[in-house]
């Protein structure tokens, strides 16, 4: 689950809302940061990152499925 939120843009045309739906949204969104799911998504954000994960042995997530892919494109 993806808590993030996107970036403001400054290009972009704002869009009025109406008062009780902005309402509706600040309380969705209030619960929603102070939610258990939320914690554990902070805590992740705050540790420290194994780099192997992000280099693995294969050069690829997968390393069976990416063999396989370049045979069967080499194949057509």
């Amino acid at each position: 689950m993806d808590l993030s939120f996107t970036r403001f843009e400054r290009e972009t045309e704002l869009t009025v809302l109406p008062p009780d739906l902005a309402v509706l949204m600040v309380g969705a969104t209030a619960r929603q940061a102070a939610s258990r799911t939320a914690a554990v998504q902070a805590g992740f954000a705050r540790a420290p990152v194994d780099p192997v994960l992000f280099a693995p042995l294969d050069g690829a997530f997968n390393g069976q499925v990416a063999r396989a892919l370049t045979l069967w494109s080499r194949i057509e």
